[in-house]
């Protein structure tokens, strides 16, 4: 049977509504200046869910301009983390099936990754930004064999408009990640953290550079 991609676009959607409004259980883990990352358990897998609020200096379209999930888009450019992102099946104008690899990290203790994720764009009348994506299962892509196959649950970012702060956006984003293999939890609870640290910093200097 086909995959409901829009249903469980939707439903990621969804989840990220409640996360953004869930205010219990969170654990601070790493504080930078341009970022803030908690976690607890997650409902989705044996993992955590993190969440990460940090306020980047520029106006919500620059921000989204570098983060927004499209073919071509700035994101492989700035965000060391992500090495090539396609789209394999744009499912409507808001819904895609995208494919995005990631190069090997921690001295190649972790070696390279692939995602395959249903994505999912909407904009809110405030004029906030979300984007949403879920692992999901493609006939166009096969895992290969040069990656290990790692999935995303219910995860996403807020591109959120400060009032009166026309250059400035809190970004709010939600990671819930498995990245597969055999790797040490250890590994995996500070390499997560550490990497969405690394996420805004380069973001921040990402839309300074767009700007300039």
């Amino acid at each position: 049977p086909a995959m409901d991609y829009a249903g469980l676009a939707e439903a990621a959607a969804a989840k990220m509504e409640l996360y953004r409004r869930d205010a219990n259980g969170w654990r601070s883990c790493r504080r930078t200046s341009e970022v803030a990352v908690s976690w607890k358990p997650s409902a989705e897998f044996a993992g955590n869910v993190y969440r990460a609020e940090g306020t980047v200096p520029a106006h919500p379209l620059h921000v989204w301009e570098c983060i927004k999930p499209v073919a071509g888009g700035l994101r492989t450019k700035w965000d060391q983390s992500v090495k090539d992102f396609e789209v394999v099946e744009a499912v409507s104008d808001t819904v895609s099936v995208c494919r995005t690899t990631t190069p090997s990290a921690l001295m190649k203790v972790i070696s390279p990754r692939e995602f395959v994720d249903v994505v999912l764009i909407r904009q809110f009348e405030d004029g906030t930004m979300l984007s949403a994506a879920t692992n999901v299962e493609h006939p166009l892509c096969p895992p290969q064999p040069n990656f290990v196959r790692g999935y995303n649950y219910p995860c996403g970012c807020f591109c959120i408009p400060l009032p009166g702060e026309p250059d400035r956006t809190q970004l709010l984003s939600f990671f819930q990640t498995d990245i597969g293999g055999y790797l040490p939890q250890t590994v995996v609870d500070s390499f997560i953290p550490a990497s969405i640290a690394g996420f805004y910093s380069n973001l921040t200097k990402a839309v300074k550079a767009l700007k300039a």
